[in-house]
């Protein structure tokens, strides 16, 4: 009896001690309720990213864009790694040269950009700006992203741009008689003439920086042929001998011709011609966004021109380009072949309306999102915004968009209208000689 009683008892034991030992194995197996996803862990990703921002604010406001967004993703690790200018330059084209590309990179668009897309070393990111009805791609001045374009495709996204236009003293202009900038190249060529009558130099030019003048050279160009023009001679059946670089150089030795520079505009330098005008002894600067700063900074007094004003380079009468296409250029991040979705999405996060107005309140750059402009707290750098989100049509500078060879070959060749050496003709066929070369 009690052996049956204790054989009793042992089974029990045992049994319980079975179904404990075995209850956290059977719950490790069990299948989730109806209805209920098991979480996947997400995947690492590392993404390399190159800038050259190295000073403050930028360098700081960079820094913590890239840890919001790997907070709010924490399978991602962002690698920054931040370079001088010319050190930047010189390590990512070893790099690029061994196959080895940063997921995101500092760029400037341009003939570099499209030689990195044609060499298969960019990804191709224009389906993530047309996703969601193109909300991404609509954010941006549609001029501004197109300079980070190849053959219709984006390869990167600019960040900040910039425009040469018009920069004039108010007050001379006054003096002058001129109520309100011109809008046409004949307006132009009149106001001229007004202020030398009115014993005022109408521009400062410094053409031993002999970019300076080109611009005026390449804005006719675009005002006159408008992206055809430019596109046919650069890149297709079109020659820089055509009618529109050759008519640009005739109404850019119109006004040569009325003497419209200071004494000694031919070896005056880019900062001289800035003092020029921040002295008050010019009334026109054509220059890029940097110019209202920098006249201030070379002025004799350290404020430069108080009564500053600001218009587009004028249309020509005739021409195939209008009033509001713009000339300039800027920065913007290009996106490696190998770089993963994450690392285009931290782009668009870098370019949302949120962080460009960040980048426009510190002043680091002017943003190309639309509504970011809020952050501008410089009038005239809101004038410059408002002038490029007008454009539908940017051009880049030439000297950025075309090999260095042939762009200095523009540099020097225009240099010889101001110093009345050559032609226009000639000008313009021995930039197309140098163009067959390339």
């Amino acid at each position: 009896m009690f052996k049956k009683i204790f054989t009793l008892i042992s089974l029990v034991l045992i049994a319980t001690f079975v179904l404990t030992a075995c209850g956290p194995a059977a719950e490790e197996v069990t299948e989730p309720p109806v209805g209920e996803e098991v979480e996947a862990e997400e995947e690492e990703v590392v993404i390399e990213w190159w800038h050259i921002s190295t000073k403050d604010p930028a360098l700081s406001d960079w820094q913590k864009m890239a840890d919001d967004f790997m907070a709010m993703h924490e399978n991602v690790t962002i690698n920054i790694t931040v370079l001088e200018n010319e050190a930047f330059k010189t390590k990512l084209n070893t790099d690029l040269q061994s196959g080895s590309v940063p997921d995101i990179f500092q760029s400037w668009g341009g003939s570099g950009l499209a030689e990195q897309a044609e060499a298969g070393l960019l990804l191709d990111i224009s389906e993530y700006l047309d996703a969601d009805g193109g909300a991404w791609r609509n954010s941006f001045a549609p001029g501004a992203l197109a300079v980070f374009s190849v053959d219709g495709k984006n390869y990167g996204v600019p960040w900040d741009m910039g425009m040469v236009s018009c920069w004039y003293n108010k007050d001379l202009f006054d003096q002058a008689g001129i109520d309100a900038p011109p809008e046409t190249w004949e307006e132009f060529l009149t106001d001229v003439q007004l202020l030398k009558d009115a014993g005022i130099t109408p521009i400062a030019l410094g053409e031993k920086d002999t970019w300076t003048g080109m611009h005026i050279w390449s804005y006719l160009v675009t005002r006159i042929g408008g992206e055809a023009a430019f596109n046919a001679a650069a890149y297709g059946s079109g020659s820089f001998a055509d009618p529109a670089f050759v008519q640009a150089g005739e109404e850019l030795m119109r006004l040569i011709e009325m003497e419209p520079f200071q004494p000694g505009f031919l070896g005056a330098t880019h900062d001289e011609m800035q003092a020029t005008f921040g002295n008050g002894e010019a009334a026109i600067l054509i220059g890029g966004q940097w110019s209202p700063s920098v006249q201030a900074a070379n002025s004799a007094d350290g404020v430069g021109v108080a009564n500053l004003g600001m218009f587009n380079f004028p249309a020509v009468e005739g021409g195939a380009g209008v009033v509001t296409d713009a000339m300039g250029g800027g920065n913007g991040f290009a996106v490696g072949k190998d770089a993963e979705p994450e690392a285009v999405e931290f782009v668009k996060y870098l370019t949302n309306v949120e962080n460009q107005t960040i980048i426009a309140a510190s002043g680091t750059g002017i943003p190309v999102v639309n509504g970011a402009e809020a952050g501008l707290t410089d009038p005239n750098m809101l004038l410059v915004q408002q002038g490029f989100a007008a454009a539908e049509y940017f051009q880049l500078y030439y000297d950025q968009i075309l090999p260095p060879v042939l762009a200095g070959t523009i540099n020097d060749a225009t240099a010889k209208l101001y110093a009345q050496t050559a032609t226009p003709e000639e000008v313009a066929q021995e930039i197309a000689n140098v163009a067959a070369e390339q």
